[in-house]
């Protein structure tokens, strides 16, 4: 068993992450993760974020399967349509990677 999240494990975010979403993003995702969610949520190894428009700024909301608690964080960056809607944190136990839903198995 492992500690889900650990920030002393390996990051990485995904080629199709890379090129759609901009590196204050991928920053702002691994903040929450650190400093909102983790100790305060239980987590599994896989979390969702929907990338949401709010009024031309971007809001993450945080979900995760069987369970009924969501997150939602205004960033002060602002939204494109070209954001994917939703990504997908994985924690495998020896690195963690935000990727998007079609670079799932």
């Amino acid at each position: 068993m492992f500690e889900t999240f650990d920030d002393h494990r390996s990051r990485y975010a995904s080629g199709g992450i890379v090129q759609t979403l901009p590196s204050e993003l991928i920053d702002s995702i691994w903040l929450i993760i650190d400093l909102d969610l983790k100790g305060f949520i239980p987590l599994t190894n896989l979390l969702t974020f929907e990338v949401q428009n709010n009024h031309g700024r971007v809001t993450l909301l945080f979900s995760q399967a069987q369970s009924q608690i969501e997150l939602g964080v205004d960033l002060p960056y602002r939204y494109s349509d070209l954001y994917p809607q939703k990504v997908y944190v994985y924690d495998d136990g020896q690195q963690q990677t935000i990727l998007l839903p079609s670079e799932t198995r």
